[in-house]
């Protein structure tokens, strides 16, 4: 099987390159034709010699995955599913609103952290995504062209792919890659350690913390990782590091009725995030066959949010986009249609 071009980073084009004994350059060449021109052949690169590229095309591929399917929302919200190469198929959204367009991008097909609100969680975990896989979802959606931010809140647990959701990263940002601000890019994690250190000292795009439940115990049920990774000692790790600048952290809270949507637990989530520059996005709770699970009542949200803000800690309800195609959050599974 050929090796994909798409997905290295201007080291490894440099590999390459110096594999074939071509000037270093030609790793900047191959690399505006992947990434700033989004070639879909090594034919199309046409600075490069007609030597080059047929020894090229003897090991190698731009390897883009077109998607097997698309769904459209009523609200205009776009869920492509494409094929990955554990055999099974992950799903990428393309979320409009006004002048931006984000893309919700998975970085695992499945995942391990088995959170009981989650679709993906019940599949179970079938591989990580290569970075050729997660660059893809990028370059072969239809909206590639007039994308503006990013979000890795799709399939999986980014900071548990960690070597291929850092190159991807290192693709998006660079200027020999697609050249975008990190400040476009938020990472959503429920805090994988020691991963969740490398990330911050790496990247200098946001991060969102999984958090739905302030009570270590009853975290723990919701989402079993906590055992691994206590959302007590992520809030430490956080706290030494700078948030007041252009890098931005949040917190997700899912509320679910009568589960963790009452003042004990605005007070608890107060004072976890006591003096950390962040915010709290709440999050109504997408219902999931055969869950006891109820999504909270839009006015118990709102006293949520207004307990929150009162006490100084920014807090928004957010907005559910392609519920109505299971695109919305904790919604994704996929799973084909046909």
């Amino acid at each position: 099987m050929k090796k994909k071009l798409i997905g290295c980073t201007l080291v490894d084009l440099k590999d390459i390159a110096a594999s074939y004994s071509m000037p270093e350059y030609t790793a900047s060449q191959i690399a505006g034709w992947l990434y700033k021109k989004k070639v879909r052949s090594i034919d199309m690169m046409t600075n490069l010699s007609a030597r080059f590229r047929d020894l090229l095309k003897e090991e190698y591929t731009v390897g883009m995955e077109d998607a097997a399917e698309t769904a459209i929302s009523s609200d205009g919200t776009k869920k492509y599913l494409f094929p990955c190469h554990t055999g099974s198929f992950i799903e990428t959204v393309m979320i409009p609103d006004k002048e931006r367009a984000t893309l919700c991008v998975s970085s695992q097909a499945g995942c391990k952290m088995g959170c009981k609100f989650c679709m993906t969680g019940r599949q179970g975990f079938h591989g990580n995504l290569e970075t050729a896989e997660i660059i893809s979802q990028f370059i072969s959606v239809e909206e590639s062209e007039i994308l503006t931010n990013a979000v890795f809140m799709g399939m999986g647990e980014p900071l548990d792919n960690l070597r291929n959701v850092l190159a991807a990263i290192d693709i998006l940002t660079s200027e020999w890659g697609f050249g975008w601000s990190p400040k476009r890019i938020t990472l959503s994690s429920i805090g994988v350690m020691p991963a969740l250190t490398e990330f911050l000292d790496s990247t200098r795009v946001h991060l969102a913390i999984s958090l739905h439940d302030p009570f270590p115990a009853e975290r723990e049920k919701l989402m079993p990782a906590q055992k691994a990774f206590d959302i007590r000692k992520v809030v430490e790790v956080l706290r030494k590091y700078d948030f007041s600048g252009q890098r931005r952290v949040s917190f997700e809270y899912i509320m679910f009725d009568r589960v963790n949507d009452s003042k004990k637990y605005a007070d608890e989530v107060i004072r976890l995030l006591e003096g950390l520059n962040c915010r709290v996005n709440l999050i109504r709770f997408h219902s999931i066959p055969d869950s006891p699970l109820r999504p909270s009542p839009l006015s118990i949200m709102e006293k949520f949010e207004s307990r929150l803000n009162a006490h100084g800690l920014v807090s928004t309800i957010r907005a559910s986009r392609g519920e109505d195609i299971f695109a919305a959050c904790g919604l994704l599974s996929g799973n084909r249609e046909k």
